[in-house]
């Protein structure tokens, strides 16, 4: 990812044969298997799904400051640069497909589901049943058993719009930290970096409160029906999505620090510039389909 000649870069990396996948998918074992045991109510669950998390960073960290090594060693060449561009543009595929699914979820509940648990067939078995969405209706939970606590949904003012307005910020400023890294100059760079890093920080705030709030003030919680399971499941995972972009960013951030990457030769930050840019997208469709719809 730094600038090498031609002359001592290979044609294509071989890497040496490497402990990390082994490690890596130990870690991951132990996080399956201790959230899967916390959720069946046993306590040591917690342990193990902490355990494996740590494990798990612990050899990330080791792999990549490999990569990075192998990088400024004049390792990587043009064909190792293509494989990382189609690794990452398939990694941000699968992205695309996870995202894909819960939004996929979140219209079939609304289109197909409710209007059939309010059709003739069921009015016998739930005569009070409401075949209406939570958010188009205030108060309704749609759950005649009571097995569902009354809440009241969430609104795009002004959090979530907050929270918009940063992310889009933050897309502005990590592409002209990008251009400047092109113009090399550097100290720009780091500084629009710096300010990406922060605008995802402050992010991650603003709905960490918007989450506070919601369980104590609105009601809404993870139980509240499928408006609470597809609104937490959808905005949870794209926080835990910001978190690690933000998370790339800022070691990014360390790296153009230390003196890394060309104007030339920068995937490592063009990875994370994509990352970050697919993130942004899929959290304006979230603020439209989850919050004004």
């Amino acid at each position: 990812m730094s600038s090498t000649s031609q002359t001592t870069t290979p044609y294509y990396f071989v890497p040496e044969p490497s402990r990390h996948p082994a490690m890596a998918s130990l870690g991951l074992f132990f996080v399956i298997l201790g959230a899967g045991q916390w959720i069946n109510g046993a306590d040591w669950g917690k342990w193990s799904l902490a355990f494996g998390m740590l494990w798990f960073l612990v050899v990330l960290f080791q792999w990549f400051s490999q990569a990075v090594g192998e990088s400024q060693g004049g390792q990587y060449g043009r064909k190792v640069d293509l494989s990382f561009r189609w690794s990452m543009s398939w990694f941000i595929f699968s992205e695309v497909m996870f995202f894909g699914a819960f939004f996929s979820a979140l219209w079939w509940a609304r289109a197909h589901s409710l209007p059939a648990l309010g059709s003739l067939e069921n009015a016998l078995l739930w005569p009070d049943f409401k075949a209406v969405w939570p958010s188009l209706a205030a108060g309704a939970t749609a759950s005649p058993a009571d097995i569902v606590e009354p809440f009241t949904t969430m609104t795009p003012f002004w959090l979530p719009t907050i929270n918009t307005a940063l992310l889009l910020s933050s897309g502005v400023t990590l592409t002209f930290a990008h251009h400047a890294l092109v113009d090399n100059n550097r100290s720009r760079t780091i500084t629009f970096m710096w300010l990406t890093v922060l605008l995802g920080i402050v992010f991650l705030g603003v709905q960490g409160y918007e989450y506070y709030h919601a369980y104590h003030e609105l009601n809404l919680k993870l139980s509240s029906g499928v408006y609470g399971s597809t609104f937490f499941m959808l905005t949870g995972f794209h926080g835990f999505h910001v978190f690690i972009g933000m998370l790339m960013l800022l070691f990014i951030t360390l790296r153009l620090q230390k003196g890394h990457f060309s104007p030339v030769k920068h995937f490592g930050f063009e990875g994370a510039a994509w990352y970050w840019h697919f993130v942004d997208v899929v959290w304006l469709g979230l603020y439209i389909l989850v919050y004004w719809l």
